[in-house]
């Protein structure tokens, strides 16, 4: 165009492309997870499952070293399609960071040197809270809902053997729900910027926040002891501190 700007399709020729990156990139790191899953899924999504997790020892003072818990498949598919599942959410964990650089080529264009740092700013934290909150649900929050549901007995005669589908699932959601809540003050930092809410207002209701986020931490951990609880609640509290020393300020009335 005479003025240099880019009309409709031409941005989403550049969006277009911007896709087929981020899937050719998914697609190459998927190819290497499949190929490299095999020594992945015992080394680090099974470990969990006994008691030389090095979590376990490092909390030795609080559970017991003899814990093995059997995962069992009984699904003809079910290894093959686990193979594909795990290799999949593997490279959208990796890809991740490379989606949030092709997001910031397509819109760095259209905003102001100002709104670029900002923006900048908020990309960068999305992908470090959000490995955060995964390194999190891996190293406690997961281990110790596992340890717990998996040692619970109904009966003594209950012989506990996971199902390969049950543990993934679970193992799975947890660590994306806790990559997810970990985005909690960028979430913040956002409803800020829109005024919606504020330093003032954050503190003046904590005491709500501290309930809500308590349920919260229940949901994701559906143990009945106060140590998982406190594991995971403590986290949590900690971000919408966070949350607290990022939003603006309620602004001054005239």
């Amino acid at each position: 165009m005479a003025d240099g700007q880019m009309s409709f399709w031409d941005h989403l020729e550049v969006l277009r492309w911007s896709i087929f990156r981020v899937l050719i990139a998914l697609v190459v790191v998927f190819v290497a997870a499949f190929a490299a899953m095999p020594s992945i899924f015992d080394a680090v999504i099974l470990a969990p499952t006994g008691g030389d997790f090095f979590m376990y020892k490092a909390l030795g003072g609080v559970f017991s070293s003899d814990f093995n818990i059997d995962i069992i498949n009984i699904n003809v598919t079910t290894p093959f399609f686990t193979h594909m599942k795990t290799s999949l959410w593997l490279a959208l964990i990796v890809v991740f960071p490379y989606l949030l650089v092709e997001l910031w080529m397509f819109v760095k264009p259209a905003l102001y040197p100002k709104e670029k740092k900002g923006i900048r700013a908020a990309l960068l934290g999305v992908a470090t809270l959000f490995y955060m909150g995964c390194a999190v649900g891996y190293l406690l929050v997961f281990p110790l809902t596992f340890r717990f549901l998996a040692g619970y007995h109904i009966g003594t005669d209950i012989v506990t053997q996971i199902a390969l589908d049950s543990y993934i699932s679970t193992f799975l959601s947890i660590i994306f729900v806790m990559g997810l809540v970990f985005e909690i003050p960028v979430l913040a930092w956002v409803l800020s910027s829109f005024g919606i809410i504020n330093k003032e207002l954050l503190r003046r209701y904590r005491r709500h926040a501290i309930v809500v986020l308590l349920i919260l931490a229940a949901v994701i951990t559906p143990t009945g002891d106060p140590f998982t609880l406190a594991v995971v609640f403590c986290p949590i509290y900690l971000l919408y501190e966070i949350s607290i020393a990022i939003v603006k300020p309620a602004p001054k009335e005239d």
